[in-house]
């Protein structure tokens, strides 16, 4: 966890998040890794700072449910099923930097990992997930969650994510009881 934190910090920090935001002129060129990249650059400090504070509360709220390779995996493939959604079903996007989409990837798989441990309050947090979510594809972003980031918010960028995190942490916690159930027989 505080290595992710850390990459989005330096990449901030050096400048380089020019270089590697999902930008779709690129990607159509060929700089496909882009549509991995800009998922861990920011539209200034204080976007950095915030998508940093969500991540805090997922690593202290659900943090423990999977092994850091795990977790690895999870950001990985919610941050490719951010850029590649937003590559094939928004082709108004022209660019697109932020981690709150991976973010929503791990709260999901989080989430739904929690439901074993603590059935009502994962419960809770995922409607209130997916309320804000429901909100957001109907209003748009959360009045003042634009001017907090510095720039627009696209929205949809957080349901891609949470979509590919309830796919890799459905996937996960089914090959985890597959190979508890392996051990026991």
């Amino acid at each position: 966890a505080l290595c992710i934190a850390l990459l989005c910090i330096a990449l901030q920090y050096t400048g380089l998040h020019d270089q590697l935001r999902w930008e779709r002129g690129l990607i159509d060129q060929g700089a496909w890794w882009l549509l991995l990249t800009g998922n861990f650059v920011h539209l200034g400090q204080s976007h950095l700072w915030m998508n940093i504070a969500g991540f805090v509360l997922v690593v202290a709220l659900v943090w423990t449910h999977f092994s850091a390779r795990q977790w690895c995996l999870v950001i990985v493939f919610s941050s490719l099923v951010v850029g590649v959604s937003l590559w094939f079903f928004n082709p108004e996007v022209a660019g697109y930097v932020g981690f709150s989409g991976t973010l929503h990837g791990l709260i999901l798989a989080g989430c739904l990992a929690d439901l074993r441990t603590y059935p009502k309050s994962a419960a809770i947090l995922l409607t209130l997930i997916i309320a804000k979510l429901t909100w957001e594809q109907i209003a748009g972003p959360l009045p003042g969650s634009e001017s907090t980031a510095g720039g627009q918010v696209l929205v949809d960028s957080h349901l891609y994510g949470a979509i590919g995190g309830a796919i890799i942490g459905i996937s996960l916690l089914g090959f985890m009881q597959i190979r508890k159930r392996a051990a026991i027989a």
